[in-house]
């Protein structure tokens, strides 16, 4: 896939999930939209990871720990061909496993996530076992900022650093707002570089829309050995579509038809622009 294909594909997966978010009339719109980059480097540039070798022992981990942006965990992993996308179609439908969280009943789920501050501390365990077999994967985690602040991360924070798991990659989404407002607003956690340094982790900091700087990150670690890798992504909610960049109510927000089809308007001209 060459760099312009990559770009075009995050134009692309922020069309499907839209197209399913707004069929399936639920979904957490913003903070899809704000990873989907991150998602679309792991996926085609990073993880040793495919349809063929999901259940080999020495396949890369990932683990979306911000499990509410499901929609575009989906849509990425059925671009890759993990299952036929026609199978989103049934997105939040009864009985349906894609529903509004990961669950490992949908194949490329590596575990169950949505209550935040999970997903870092199965990492930590996913990455000590790696070191205990002499294994050489990696693990990676997205995190949301909202879900920084549970008393869970830090835990797994001190303890990736006691375990010097330079095996380890997580990813922080920082699109700078949550549910009920700013992070500034409701619990503030400026000045994380400093705080992650001070617990043991080396630290980047990328763009999170730009495809060259987050696979330059993402596939030069361990950045210091003994170290585990924290990628500070520095992006916007709602990326993409206009009238939902920093505007907090997209956070879970559907949009209407005619919405719809200004946000595919505009995603569509985006492409056009590669």
């Amino acid at each position: 896939m060459t760099d312009r294909e990559l770009k075009l594909k995050s134009v692309l997966l922020r069309k499907n999930l839209l197209k399913y978010i707004y069929k399936a009339k639920a979904g957490h719109t913003g903070g899809s939209l704000s990873c989907i980059d991150i998602l679309n480097v792991l996926y085609n540039r990073v993880l040793k990871v495919d349809p063929a070798n999901f259940r080999t022992p020495d396949r890369d981990r990932y683990i979306q720990s911000k499990g509410h942006s499901v929609e575009a965990l989906f849509v990425t992993l059925a671009d890759r061909g993990f299952f036929p996308e026609s199978d989103l179609e049934t997105l939040c439908q009864y009985q349906s496993h894609y529903i509004g969280h990961p669950t490992r009943k949908v194949n490329g789920v590596e575990q169950n996530t949505g209550a935040l501050g999970h997903g870092l501390p199965i990492c930590v365990g996913e990455a000590i076992a790696a070191k205990l077999d002499n294994k050489e994967h990696r693990i990676f985690t997205l995190l949301g900022d909202g879900e920084l602040p549970e008393g869970s991360n830090w835990e797994a924070i001190l303890s990736a650093a006691h375990y010097k798991l330079d095996n380890l990659y997580a990813v922080l989404d920082n699109n700078k707002q949550q549910i009920t407002g700013s992070n500034s607003e409701v619990m503030n956690t400026d000045s994380v570089r400093e705080k992650l340094e001070a617990f043991g982790w080396a630290v980047r900091e990328v763009d999170g829309h730009n495809l060259e700087e987050l696979e330059a990150a993402l596939n030069n670690g361990p950045f210091e050995k003994g170290k585990p890798n924290f990628i500070i992504a520095h992006t916007t909610k709602g990326k993409g579509v206009s009238y939902m960049e920093g505007v907090i109510k997209w956070h879970h927000g559907v949009p209407s038809a005619e919405q719809f089809e200004l946000a595919q308007k505009e995603l569509d001209e985006a492409g056009a622009l590669i």
